[in-house]
């Protein structure tokens, strides 16, 4: 289902699809697979990366589809890969480590900011219960909603709009991924985080060193701790 800013439903289709995101392959897609065991096993797993739900949905999300054709060939490279608009999918091990610094389960709901091409939503969705996101820019926005809709991602909403003040009618998320790079993080996000909720950003200027950082909601209070030097493409507004 994809929403624009004025919370108007724009688009809802529903298709009864043979092929199966959850537990299942893509039949079409086994010729990639090889490709995608190699990355999980050489880019995630090498490097630390334990969840096992995470490791699983990073076998079985295809990346390749979430990439222009014309970038396919490195869809399951080491580095972020050009979607269009200016903007990039992220490399395959900062997409792992953003999601296991979360601690995704079954019933949690996720709040994204930046859909982008959608691939870090549906790597949460094959693990939670249900992934909100919010993506300012139209043409990915409706793109990403077809795309993860197409694939059988139904329990992930797409909304155009302005991610900074997320999407408070589906507050308060147990967790939180912000993909583009603030100079802070913004305030309606710490307040739309759940007691006990975790929420990943980078943060910094374009110019200067970014840093991701990890805010957790413990008795009402935001305990924060960097994690790790990042360059992450900047965080838009209208």
């Amino acid at each position: 289902m994809y929403f624009s800013e004025n919370k108007e439903v724009v688009k809802s289709v529903v298709v009864i699809l043979s092929l199966f995101v959850m537990g299942k392959t893509f039949p079409q897609d086994d010729k990639y697979a090889s490709e995608r065991n190699s990355m999980v096993r050489t880019q995630i797993i090498s490097r630390g990366i334990s969840d096992r739900s995470i490791v699983e949905s990073m076998k079985k999300v295809p990346r390749h589809l979430f990439v222009p054709p014309e970038y396919v060939k490195d869809a399951y490279s080491d580095f972020p890969v050009p979607i269009g608009y200016g903007q990039t999918i992220s490399q395959p091990y900062v997409v792992a480590f953003m999601t296991e610094s979360v601690r995704p389960t079954k019933k949690k709901k996720a709040l994204e900011i930046g859909t982008g091409s959608g691939y870090q939503a549906a790597v949460l969705a094959g693990i939670v219960d249900s992934v909100y996101t919010v993506e300012i820019v139209p043409g990915l926005a409706r793109e990403s909603a077809a795309r993860l809709k197409k694939l059988g991602y139904n329990n992930v909403i797409v909304r155009e709009g302005d991610g900074y003040n997320g999407w408070v009618e589906h507050a308060p998320y147990d967790i939180i991924i912000v993909t583009a790079a603030p100079e802070k993080v913004p305030g309606p996000l710490i307040e739309q985080l759940a007691e006990n909720g975790r929420l990943i950003i980078p943060v910094g200027s374009q110019s200067g060193v970014q840093e991701l950082k990890l805010l957790i909601k413990r008795n009402g209070k935001i305990q924060t701790s960097t994690l790790l030097p990042v360059k992450f493409v900047p965080f838009r507004r209208r």
